[in-house]
Parts: C-alpha cells; structure tokens; sequence
C-alpha cells in the first residue's frame, strides 16, 4: 500500500512507515497541487501537516484512498465532507501537540501582561525606556478560558500555578469536571464581564465563528486581554484595531489568523499592543516527533488493524473495543443486507434496538456498520463504514437508535425495523450464538426462526395450507437447486413463514412457478 507522505513529519514517523512490509513510502514535501494530485491517485493513505491542502479533486481522483492523516489538530486544509462521502477516514492527532500549545499560550499571556517583546524591539533601537513598558502581575487576575478541552485545561493549571482565579466556559464541560479542575463553570456572559485575560481554546464552528467580536468585546472589562493561540475566525480581526485604540482591550496576542498567512498590509503587524506569532503553537521539536509518530502509528493502525484513532468524521475505536464488537460488525452488516432486501425501495426511516450486553458496548460503530450492509445491496462497493450515514441521509432515511440493557431471552440481541414510504413495518432480529459468537437471526417480521444469515435464501409468506413444503422441494428439486437448510413459523392461525438455505441461485422460470402457486402470499430473494 503507498502511503504519500505529502508534508515533513518527524523521521522516526517516517521510519516507521518504512518499517512496515506492506507500505511503500513516498515523502513529496513541498508539491505543487499538481502534483499532489497526480501523486494521490493510487494513495491508500496520505500525510499531511497544514500546508498541503487535500480537496475533493483530490479525494475524487484518488480511487485508492482509505485514510488521511493530519499531523497536528486543525483540519482546515482537508475537505472533509468529501473525504466522508468517498468512504475515507480523516484522523488527526490532538493530543500530540497539547503541551506545546498550552505553553505558548501561556507565554503570550506573559507578554500581554508584561510587554517584553516591545521593550526587546526599543532596545533594538538603541533606547532604555523603562517607563513606557511597565506591566501587570498574574498574581489575583481572573482568567476566562473559552474551551475546556485538552489545551484549555492545561492552560487553566498553569494559570493556577500563578495564583489567578480561573473561569472556564464549555458547553461539555459537567460541574463535577469543573470541580475537579478547581475551577468555575460559567457562561459566557461572565466570561465577558469578569476575566482580565481571556484566552480561547476552541475548535472554529458556525457557533464559535466571531465569538468575540464589536458585541462580545462590549461587555468585557475595560482594559481585557485578548490571546488566540487556537483557530483563526474565533476572533473578529476587524474589531480589534478600534477596541485597542479606544483601551477598551489592552492587549492583543494572536498566534492564528483569518486568514493565514497574516496580509503584509494588516494594521495588526504594526499596533504597537498587539504580539504576533506565525501559528507556532506545535512548533516546538517534543510536539514535531510526537504528533509524526503519533500519526504514522494511526495510518498503520487503521490500513492494518480497521483500528481508528482520533478520527473526525467516524467514531474512534481503539484496539480492544475493536475487538470485542467485531462479532457485532459480522451479525449487524447481516442484518442490514437482510432488511434491505426484504423491504421495499421507499425506506423512510430505519429504528435499530440494541437488547442486553450489546446496549452497554459502544454502540455507533455498529450502527455504522448495519447502515452499510442495508446499502450494500444499494451502493455496491461504494460504500462504507465512513461514508454509509452520509450516504443514508442524502436517500432521505432518518436513522434511530435505542438502548436497553435486558433481553427476556437473548443475552444479546439486536433488532433493525424499517418503516416504508406507506407507514409499513418490516423488522429483522438477529443475536450471537455458540463460544464462537456466530451470527443468527432469529426472527423476521414477528415470525421466529432461526437462520444463520449466509448464503442464497428464499422468504416465503404463505397460507397454512398442506402442501407447501412439498411444492417447494418439487420446483427447486426439477430446477437441479438443493436445499442447504429450511425453517419454518406459525405465528398466526391462517399464515405461516418459511426461509429455505438454498446451495445455488433458482432459475427466474422456478421463481416465477412458485409464485404463480395460489398459496403464496409472497416471495423474496435475500443474497447474503
């Protein structure tokens, strides 16, 4: 498999690609889009840092490609919508860079109360001002972190380390967590109005685009420092100029932009309050080597194992979760083929119930999975784990999951009900047997039965009638067909179910006798 090493990443990271018996390393720093493009077309994986950019042209050419690797946390120069809807796994390391980020931001926080870098540009100059630069201690100051994930955290234990009060605003973040962190969970009204610095730590969204902007900077305490060592877009660039002017924001500390690179012409370059760093938050050589191992490890890992890691389009999935479901991917991707088939076109929503040990596992990879055997017969090859809800939602078909821990007779059971454009219910219910944790449905549209879901199978709906079992074995016998297994239900008094294990296709001139057969109600082909 080659694996396009598009932007430099450590060279342990590389090696151990290289390492690999079945990969085929190509390191193409610094390509054209071009040639990127070119490059791709025959990638399993590519690499990235933030300079390459990975766009649908790419995704679409490259026919190949399973995963994309970003080597750091922003996923800005990767098309991700399209990397979904081609099936391709986006995974990115945020943890890798965790440390280095906080420090930075940190060190900004020092120089937005302690103007040390102005002073250093006097001295350059040949002056000695120590009037001019006077500063601030951190010592008593509240601190508002917008974001309290990784980076946020460990920016609100070094605050802390420096005696200031620390208000934290995350929609995610619970009490108990804030607690733990010994610090205060807030709205962003208090963030606003009480903190001297606040520091933002959040991804770039519709809701966190201009988070702080004319508005929000309003409310804040005269003479605030604002510092984004995050995503550029968190704050409003054009509201700065005149809020530094007027006092109202002492300070501004940017480390991410807009825009980047950072226009020559921007007024932020030469306002003597503001300090400005090239997006350096991963740039020290710790955050280098491990965010390229890190990343190397996540490639191989998921081109090898199907084990995702710090994925941004599919749930993540480490190797023991991974291991315990794979039974339930084999009886789910069953079970999706099998309601697909026995439905009609116009599917309109599908409700999958999760019954007993199953409803305490991680649940979404499953789901995933039986949306992708109910398109499989749809879709073909196309689809996949990654792309299959996109893909779900563009035919219209809401997806609805339900958890509970018993089953009256299953340890593990899992339901898939489809409801069609007339407001019909069909239903497939499927378990694991044996040590070996073997699929097995169980039922079929309330009828129970037990059928190992593999193979060629015909679904019989019939009146309970002498006979039936008889013609069929007469019409498939004459058709040289054998029958591998058959089971039979008698849920009602007037009808009955039948599913014969067929070893080979019928011909279309055996399907259509039985059919013609008075007593069959229906009959329906299910390819497993």
């Amino acid at each position: 498999m080659k694996i396009l090493v598009a932007d430099k990443i450590s060279s342990q990271g590389v090696e151990f690609l290289r390492q690999q018996p079945d990969f085929e390393v190509v390191e193409a720093y610094g390509s054209s889009p071009e040639k990127v493009l070119e490059l791709s077309k025959d990638a399993a994986a590519i690499i990235v840092r933030s300079e390459t950019k990975i766009t649908k042209e790419v995704f679409a050419a490259a026919k190949n490609l399973k995963a994309v690797g970003r080597a750091g946390v922003g996923v800005d120069n990767i098309d991700v919508d399209s990397a979904s809807s081609r099936g391709v796994v986006v995974m990115n390391t945020p943890s890798g860079n965790t440390i280095a980020t906080a420090e930075l931001t940190f060190t900004h926080m020092l120089l937005s109360a302690r103007p040390v870098a102005q002073a250093s540009a006097s001295m350059r100059d040949g002056k000695w001002d120590r009037k001019s630069y006077s500063g601030y201690e951190l010592m008593g100051k509240t601190l508002g972190v917008l974001g309290m994930g990784r980076i946020g955290t460990e920016v609100a234990k070094r605050a802390q380390a420096f005696g200031m009060k620390v208000l934290g605003y995350d929609p995610f973040l619970t009490e108990e967590r804030a607690k733990g962190l010994g610090l205060e969970k807030v709205e962003l009204e208090r963030i606003f109005a009480e903190s001297d610095f606040i520091t933002s730590h959040m991804p770039l969204t519709e809701s966190t685009k201009y988070m702080i902007d004319e508005k929000s900077i309003e409310k804040m305490k005269k003479g605030v420092h604002l510092i984004n060592c995050a995503r550029g877009g968190i704050i409003k660039e054009s509201a700065l100029i005149a809020a530094l002017d007027s006092g109202k924001v002492a300070t501004v500390n940017l480390d991410v932009f807009e825009e980047e690179p950072l226009a020559a012409d921007s007024p932020l370059r030469k306002h003597p309050k503001v300090v400005l760093t090239p997006h350096l938050g991963a740039s020290t050589a710790e955050a280098q080597e491990s965010v390229g191992i890190e990343i190397a490890e996540a490639i191989c890992d998921y081109l090898k194992k199907g084990e995702v890691r710090n994925a941004v389009n599919m749930p993540s999935v480490d190797a023991r979760t991974l291991h315990t479901l794979m039974p339930y991917f084999r009886l789910a991707d069953k079970l999706g083929q099998m309601i697909s088939q026995l439905t009609p076109d116009e599917v309109r929503k599908l409700k999958i119930s999760y019954f007993g040990r199953i409803a305490e596992l991680p649940a979404t990879p499953v789901t995933r999975a039986i949306q992708k055997g109910y398109l499989l017969p749809i879709c073909g090859d196309e689809v996949n784990d990654v792309n299959a809800p996109s893909k779900m939602k563009g035919l219209g078909i809401e997806v609805e999951t339900v958890k509970n821990n018993t089953s009256a007779e299953y340890s593990d059971l899992i339901r898939v009900e489809a409801e069609d454009s007339k407001g019909v219910y069909y239903c497939v219910t499927g378990t694991l047997v044996s040590k070996l944790m073997n699929p097995k449905v169980v039922s079929i549209n309330g009828n129970a039965l037990e059928v190992t879901p593999d193979g060629i199978f015909l679904v019989l709906e019939n009146k309970d009638v002498p006979g039936i079992v008889g013609m069929m074995g007469m019409a498939l016998a004459q058709d040289n067909v054998n029958i591998a297994n058959m089971c039979l239900s008698r849920e009602g008094k007037s009808t009955a179910m039948s599913v014969y294990q067929l070893d080979s296709m019928p011909s279309d001139s055996a399907i259509e006798s039985i059919r013609k057969n008075p007593n069959i109600l229906k009959l329906t082909i299910v390819k497993l």
